[in-house]
């Protein structure tokens, strides 16, 4: 990873690079380093509506240097069960959110 722009990494268009950015992540080691999972976390609390599955599995792509599409199964279930989580704690409301 480096320190080149987000859109540096496949899958990442301008519409969620500008995403990207609102919620801090501007470089592809900025994404490695919160991870794809947090980083949906992130836009779907932003942009309940507008943020989807995939993007999740584009993140997860971007990561792994290939098209969301290409994605094993496993993966796929896997990020599917963790959106499944965050839209639950999204729909529970903010103070299901705090860990304090």
């Amino acid at each position: 990873m480096s320190d080149e722009p987000i859109s540096s990494l496949p899958g990442i268009g301008p519409v969620t690079q500008g995403w990207l950015k609102e919620v801090g992540i501007r470089t592809p080691s900025d994404l490695k380093a919160i991870g794809s999972i947090e980083a949906y976390r992130r836009l779907k609390f932003m942009l309940p509506r507008r943020v989807s599955l995939n993007a999740l599995y584009a993140l997860e792509a971007a990561l792994r240097g290939c098209h969301w599409l290409d994605l094993p199964q496993d993966v796929k279930t896997s990020l599917q069960q963790e959106a499944k989580a965050i839209d639950a704690a999204f729909r529970r409301g903010p103070a299901s959110r705090c860990s304090i």
